[in-house]
């Protein structure tokens, strides 16, 4: 078997990953659903992401995202020829974000490696937390080899020049080959607030805020994963959106 690594959405699945399944292993530790992702160079992209993520999420700082971030994107870029490269990414909004950016990464370091995605075989809102390690492992033995990686990696430009139009259109030619894709692609055009509509999400969050009949974080949040999990939101997240709805009230 050639060389193989392994890119994970997050550290909760490295903490799970199974130590039988050979190669190494990389981190993309980023929300790209949330907040800006502009930037001319990557460089810029990485100034902005820092700047954003330490003004909203309480206890990181523009140093943290350039010690723990940064330097696995750069390993990412920097995979040599001739390897197999295994994407552990689910089907949620905030997975199949990150996932755009990673192969848009690694098309553009042009080398000659094959890049496979690992997903579970059923979405539901613990992805692959809610997996045995054996369940992990088969679900790698199983994996899919990507084609049209020049279609998947445009995925990541229209969403960061916020193109919903050809974001679309290019998520529609995938449909036969990645359907999970499209259903991500319709979930952020309905999270885009409309004249007269917050967005979905928000709209969730109201809806469930009023049927429980509490403010209270927690329950609000168990309920909005069990609803919307095709989100992928983290409790970051729902705060933010939870914030902005209080404060607009």
């Amino acid at each position: 078997m050639r060389k193989q690594y392994h890119i994970l959405n997050g550290d909760s699945l490295k903490e799970q990953f199974p130590e039988n399944i050979q190669g190494e292993i990389l981190v993309a530790r980023e929300c790209l659903v949330d907040g800006n992702v502009n930037g001319n160079s990557l460089i810029d992209f990485f100034k902005v992401r820092a700047e954003f993520i330490s003004n909203n999420y309480d206890g990181f700082k523009e140093q943290d995202y350039f010690e723990k971030t940064v330097p696995e994107f750069q390993k990412i870029q920097n995979i040599p020829d001739n390897v197999d490269i295994n994407l552990w990414f689910e089907d949620d909004l905030f997975c199949q974000v990150n996932f755009w950016f990673v192969i848009n990464l690694l098309i553009k370091s042009n080398k000659n490696n094959k890049l496979f995605l690992i997903r579970p075989k059923s979405h539901s809102q613990y992805g692959f937390g809610g997996l045995l390690k054996s369940e992990l492992i088969s679900i790698f033995e199983n994996r899919l080899e990507l084609t049209e990686l020049d279609k998947l990696s445009l995925l990541w430009n229209f969403y960061q020049i916020n193109d919903t139009e050809k974001l679309i259109e290019t998520s529609r030619q995938l449909k036969n080959l990645y359907p999970f894709i499209f259903t991500a692609v319709n979930a952020h055009f309905e999270r885009i607030p409309t004249n007269g509509s917050m967005g979905r999400p928000s709209q969730s969050l109201v809806q469930i805020m009023e049927e429980l009949n509490t403010s209270e974080f927690g329950p609000i949040f168990k309920e909005f994963c069990k609803r919307e999990y095709i989100y992928g939101f983290g409790d970051l997240q729902v705060k933010r959106l939870l914030d902005e709805i209080n404060n607009n009230c």
